[in-house]
């Protein structure tokens, strides 16, 4: 298997969302979302629109799903730039509450993870990074900002369900670079 990396630059990022917003919205929000959830690809495609939205049309607080990897409840809130994606996207479509949030324009289904991950390599080329990106990608860009912006390792250690905090920074990508980081800009 090879590993895919996280997506370091919050420039990027935010070029990604750009584009991904101007061309197609279910992309961007599927983008949006996985990189302010850490939700594994197989549970973000497995989103309905009820686990994100209540009745009232607002966009929940919360997500509570039961992970496929690990069968455990998740409960987690949702960020604000993810809340405004939804509607975003949701505002350009019809829909029933128990359909898939990321709808495939093949029927009433969820895109597959084909596919999810043909949109998120096709956006990585467009914008030229290099490496390896896919799918998975989201969740660790999920997990190198949250320990860039100072989440402890244990923290995060836990919300990946990950044995000890090396298995975590190696999952992230953090390199020798960004460790070497610390000692050239912290100058006491």
């Amino acid at each position: 298997m090879k590993y895919v990396q996280p997506i370091r630059n919050k420039k990027v990022i935010e070029q990604i969302k750009k584009i991904l917003k101007a061309t197609n919205l279910r992309n961007y929000c599927l983008f949006t979302v996985g990189i302010n959830s850490g939700l594994r690809i197989s549970d973000l495609l497995n989103l309905k629109i009820n686990d994100v939205l209540l009745e009232d049309g607002i966009v929940k607080d919360r997500i509570t799903i039961q992970e496929h990897k690990t069968g455990k409840t998740k409960n987690f809130p949702i960020a604000d730039t993810a809340k405004k994606a939804v509607l975003e996207y949701l505002n350009t479509r019809d829909f029933q509450k128990d359909e898939p949030l990321f709808l495939s324009r093949k029927g009433k289904r969820a895109i597959n993870r084909q596919q999810a991950n043909k949109i998120i390599n096709d956006i990585a080329r467009l914008i030229g990074l290099e490496g390896r990106f896919g799918t998975h990608s989201l969740r660790k860009t999920f997990g190198y900002h949250a320990y860039q912006s100072g989440i402890d390792i244990s923290i995060l250690q836990k919300l990946f369900n990950h044995s000890a905090p090396s298995v975590t920074l190696a999952y992230m990508g953090i390199t020798q670079d960004d460790l070497d980081e610390v000692y050239l800009n912290l100058n006491l």
